[in-house]
């Protein structure tokens, strides 16, 4: 059925909104990944090639699959193509490293985690993949492949949290993956936690079954389903381990296992129960013992409960939770193997994948929220992994800066600030990225007087002030008048800024409160706007056998606060208990619009709501109600202040449930959409959705949408790749508004405006080298957009009676299509023309104009013909014409141009600036031109000269001569201008002085001065046009009487073979 609903899919692509338009065609314009890697996310699976260890596959909550071929430096994405995002589990296959296995869904059911479908199979390494089924059981956490048998596999298949379904347990193939049978089951909420094969025997397999459930507003860990069970036959027949076996008596919960490889008599099982402990077994599973029940062994089950044993030393064993612990004594102590906080170097907390050689006991590879982590040394230090970029933002905001910043917060990561593109060399590292406020972070938003400050969120509604610059943060979370009413933050709280009084900001609780002081103080404005269901009120006691009140499971709660930007006091608020409120009155009243949203189930999620930007009363909102196991993904529109709702996205329309949405500021046609599997455009408003192709973004949770106000830029905050960047959606909004564009064999869209940036080297190291993070950065100059549809070739080509002609005909038509050439205007003055070679598919492309005027060639000792225009000096600020042409075809628009916004410059400054840059081309061209008629004259000699030595060498040995002492003086002529042509081995220096040295010297000062001429320009200047007019001087005084007079005796020998050559003056200024 999957299959079948990809095709579909990619059908559907191609003839999105009715249009001739398919998301493939913005190959050449998709998305910036911007980072960051330094501060990564959640890694659930690692599994390494054990005779190749630097072969490492690791997989993450919500990024995909990433591979390492070099131990650990570069990393590729090698799961972008796939229907899931969420990886739980990977085995590969040792005997053929090139078999791998995967399992989708992440297995550690917090309330952030993410969803799979099913397990895939790799034979090449993770170039390709295909499904192998198993789709329903939504978190697979574990997989083993027999050893003596590879078309043997067994999957560990946790099941989702969020429901009660059948499909979870373990399951076998004997046959590869052609068919499946459950070989452990249960009951429904019932999944398989851990499972361990024997190092010896492969059919003796030990399986921990946790029964767990999770609901929005609570989570229960532990029930009669959960236990351990062994078989020694390949899953034909279990034994259920209990009390009378030595582990503990009532409910369990969530169990880890591990099995020693030196000694595999010795079991290791970390259980959860009324006392969680740690259990030992030297009888290969069959009795147990409990050994540690302190609080060094782990906390948080349902988060982490994994437990290895060294390969090597059956006696040290790792607790791998929140931190990770380490004993030598079997587990009768534990001691922590590397801090987290206080030192400087520390690991990240909240460990979930760990990796140990089975034959080298010193390397290891950590997994946690932060990302990736190696050790060859036993865990004693530690190499970060920067460069992997899966950060989970949750909510995304930009500031209006040149250049400007993205904003967001991240899962237990902080809320985090970064630049969009920077105008520096290379890309956007790491520490361009500044964290400013800690714990998870969530929604962040730049104060729109001062970006410097503003305010970020953590969970439970700790919002804080902040100051990014300084650090002087301050905690401004809303309070309640009454000390007995306890206020309701959700996990991920409400805020609002007011977009017509910048002091005034909105947070929710249970409550809409109020500051008009940027959070100093605050108001109550709403009664309680959720169902205050009594029921659903109590996480206090939430986590089962280990409680985890953490917050995560508060619930009836505001999670949306959205106030109109065309109606003053207009607010739209939604709840995560599913209720939707409106005030048109700055809080004075409230009235509900919930249940005129059809088809939306009661109690469904309010993810977000968009109030529109050109409207009174008009919205969209974003519903998803996949806590309760309905994937469905819902989104609608409101005209009139919610009295009616129009649903524009279903499950015909998108694949997985709806995280955001975004319209057009401009256009009311283009939309775009962010659901768990990627990211989704409507070019009709929302009549009809594409997903974005998989080579042009890849399948990630696409979180939250921005559109930049005045860079037209897509921001978009992934839960698991990071942030990225489509700049300028221009283009897009003009085909959602003329469709017939992509109809077009060519169209030059409106293109943003330039800027004539100043640009720094990078910071830290010029040369970073392969291990160092560089998210992508905006490319130079100015970015010209345009579309283009080839026509079909005629492959008869042009028949014509005379063939000459007709070759001559079909040679120029294909010189004319196989080209496009952009020409540049200043008014009437063609400044530029930029030629490239025809696309041989349709599509949008760019064309990087670096703002420079049509320069003139290069003197040179050889002549040359150049096949690109040379660049010449910097524009001047203003608008410029561009004609972009392919054959007889011409699409037009206009360009402006400015100056770097960060700096403050003079017209009459800059005017200074261009003029005298146009009298230094000048000097260059007329030096170009000297150099080449004294170029041009030395090959006339070589010329004479090799002809008759094979004419008659003897009897011109006179003229032979004559020519080798022009020749030389010629020599000495160019060396006024490029110097000695010096052949020696090395790195060379002259010292004499050339008119080039002097070009250089005044062109170096006169460039870089933005700030205007000085008097050291005005004399460079002068000293190069003394040297320029010298040189000139005795080039003319050489042709005039020596070049003439060795021409006349020449001629007068042979036949004529003298090009002319003209008296080369400079031209005043």
């Amino acid at each position: 059925m999957k299959k079948i609903y990809l095709l579909l899919i990619v059908f559907f692509g191609t003839v999105v909104n009715g249009q001739n338009f398919s998301t493939s065609m913005m190959e050449n314009i998709k998305p910036r990944n911007i980072g960051p890697g330094g501060m990564s996310g959640r890694v659930t699976a690692i599994d390494v090639v054990n005779n190749k260890p630097d072969i490492i596959y690791v997989g993450t909550a919500s990024g995909g699959l990433w591979k390492s071929e070099s131990g650990g430096i570069k990393w590729s994405p090698i799961f972008d193509y796939q229907v899931t995002a969420s990886i739980g589990a990977i085995a590969i296959q040792q005997s053929n490293p090139d078999v791998i296995w995967v399992g989708t869904g992440e297995g550690n059911p917090r309330n952030s985690l993410n969803g799979g479908y099913g397990i895939f199979k790799s034979l090449d390494g993770g170039k390709t993949w295909n499904s192998m089924g198993l789709e329903k059981t939504r978190h697979i956490h574990r997989i083993i492949i027999d050893r003596s048998n590879p078309k043997t596999v067994y999957v560990a298949a946790i099941g989702s949290p969020w429901g009660e379904h059948s499909e979870r347990g373990v399951y076998k193939t004997t046959n590869g993956g052609k068919s499946w049978k459950k070989i452990l089951f249960v009951n429904n909420k019932t999944g398989a936690a851990d499972m361990v094969v024997d190092p010896i025997n492969p059919s003796k397999i030990i399986v921990a079954m946790w029964e767990h459930k999770r609901d929005p507003w609570f989570f229960k860990s532990g029930g009669k389903g959960s236990g351990l069970y062994i078989t020694y036959d390949g899953g034909e027949n279990w034994t259920k381990k209990t009390d009378k076996d030595g582990l503990p008596k009532g409910e369990l919960g969530r169990i880890g296992l591990a099995i020693s490889k030196s000694k595999n008599n010795i079991v290791y099982a970390l259980v959860e129960s009324k006392k969680n402990a740690l259990y030992k077994s030297v009888d290969g599973g069959e009795n147990w013992k409990k050994i540690n029940d302190k609080r060094g062994i782990g906390n948080r089950p349902f988060y982490y409960s994994d437990i290895f044993v060294d390969p090597e030393n059956e006696n040290r064993i790792y607790s791998v939770f929140t931190y990770v612990n380490v004993s030598e004594d079997g587990g009768r102590s534990f001691k922590q193997l590397m801090p987290a906080y206080g030192t400087d170097n520390g690991v990240h907390p909240d460990h979930h994948a760990w990796w140990i050689h089975p034959d080298n006991g010193s390397y290891i590879i950590d997994g946690n929220d932060g990302g990736l982590n190696i050790s060859r040394d036993g865990g004693k230090s530690w190499r970060f992994i920067g460069n992997i970029p899966v950060a989970q933002f949750y909510h995304i905001s930009v500031d209006n800066e040149f250049p400007y910043n993205v904003y967001g917060g991240m899962q237990d990561n902080g809320s985090w600030r970064g630049p969009s593109y920077v105008w520096k060399a290379q890309g956007i590292r790491n520490s361009y990225w500044q964290e400013i406020a800690f714990g998870d972070g969530f929604d962040v938003v730049p104060d729109p007087d001062d970006s410097r400050y503003g305010y970020a969120m953590s969970q439970q509604g700790y919002v804080s002030r902040y100051d990014w610059m300084t650090g002087n943060n301050y905690i401004i979370r809303p309070t309640h008048p009454d000390p007995d009413m306890k206020l309701r933050f959700n996990w991920n709280s409400a805020i609002g800024q007011d977009p017509f009084k910048n002091n005034v900001v909105y947070f929710g609780s249970q409550f809409v409160h109020k500051t008009e002081d940027k959070g100093i103080t605050w108001k109550v404005i709403s009664p309680d706007l959720t169902t205050n269901d009594p029921e659903k009120l109590n996480q206090s006691e939430s986590g089962g056998l280990t409680l985890d009140a953490t917050g995560a499971e508060n619930y009836c709660t505001i999670l949306v606060i959205e106030p109109s930007p065309v109606e003053r006091d207009m607010i739209w608020v939604g709840t995560d208990d599913g209720r939707v409120h409106i005030t048109r009155n700055g809080g004075d009243n409230w009235e509900e619009v919930t249940s005129s949203i059809k088809d939306l189930p009661k109690g469904s999620w309010i993810a977000q709501i968009k109030a529109s930007n050109k409207n009174k009363g008009e919205a969209l909102l974003v519903a998803n109600d996949y806590r309760r196991f309905n994937y469905k993904p819902y989104v609608y529109r409101t005209i009139n202040y919610g009295k009616s709702w129009k649903r524009i996205v279903n499950s015909d329309d998108a694949f997985g449930y709806a995280l955001s949405v975004v319209e057009d500021f401009e256009s009311k046609n283009l939309l775009f959409l962010g659901t768990d599997d990627g990211l989704y455009l409507s070019l009709n408003a929302g009549e009809k959705w594409e997903k974005f192709d998989s080579k042009i973004f890849p399948t990630a949770p696409a979180r939250d949408l921005v559109i930049h106000p005045r860079e037209h830029d897509l921001i978009i905050g992934t839960f698991g790749r990071a942030a990225w960047v489509l700049d300028d959606i221009r283009p897009l909004r003009e085909v959602s508004k003329e469709p017939n564009i992509t109809s077009k064999e060519i169209y030059l869209f409106n293109p943003p405006e330039a800027y004539m940036a100043s640009y720094q080297q990078p910071t830290g190291s010029r040369f970073g080298a392969d291990a160092l993070y560089n998210g992508e950065n905006r490319k130079r100059g100015a970015m010209i957009t345009y579309y283009f549809n080839p026509k079909k070739k005629n492959s008869e080509g042009v028949k014509n009676n005379d063939s000459n002609k007709s070759e001559k005909i079909g040679n120029l038509n294909k010189k004319l299509e196989d080209s496009i050439k952009l020409q540049i205007y200043d008014g009437d003055r063609l400044i530029r023309t930029l030629k490239k070679k025809a696309p041989d598919k349709k599509g949008f492309y760019r064309i990087y104009w670096q703002m420079d005027e049509r320069g003139v060639e290069r003197p040179s000792r050889r002549i040359r013909k150049l096949k690109v225009e040379p660049s010449g000096v910097t524009v001047k600020p203003g608008v410029y014409s561009l004609n972009l042409t392919y054959g007889n075809l011409v699409s037009k628009s206009e360009i402006k141009v400015s100056t770097d916004p960060r700096l403050n410059y003079e017209k009459e400054k800059l005017d200074q600036v261009y003029d005298n840059s146009k009298i230094l081309e000048s000097y260059l061209m007329t030096t170009t031109k000297a150099v080449k008629q004294l170029v041009e004259s030395k090959e006339t000699l070589k010329t004479i000269s090799d002809h008759l030595k094979k004419h008659n060498e003897k009897k011109y040995d006179s003229i032979i001569k004559s020519s080798n002492k022009i020749s030389k003086r010629i020599d000495e002529l160019l060396s006024l201008y490029i110097g000695k042509e010096d052949k020696r081995q090395g790195i060379t220096r002259n010292s004499d002085i050339t008119v080039m040295r002097r070009l250089s010297a005044a062109s170096t000062y006169v460039v870089s001065r933005k700030t205007g001429i000085s008097k050291t320009e005005i004399n460079l200047m002068k000293h190069l046009k003394q040297e320029l007019e010298n040189a000139l001087i005795k080039t003319n005084k050489f042709f005039d009487s020596e070049w003439i007079e060795f021409k006349s005796n020449v001629e007068k020998q042979t036949i004529p073979i003298f090009k002319g050559v003209e008296n080369i003056k400079l031209e005043s200024n």
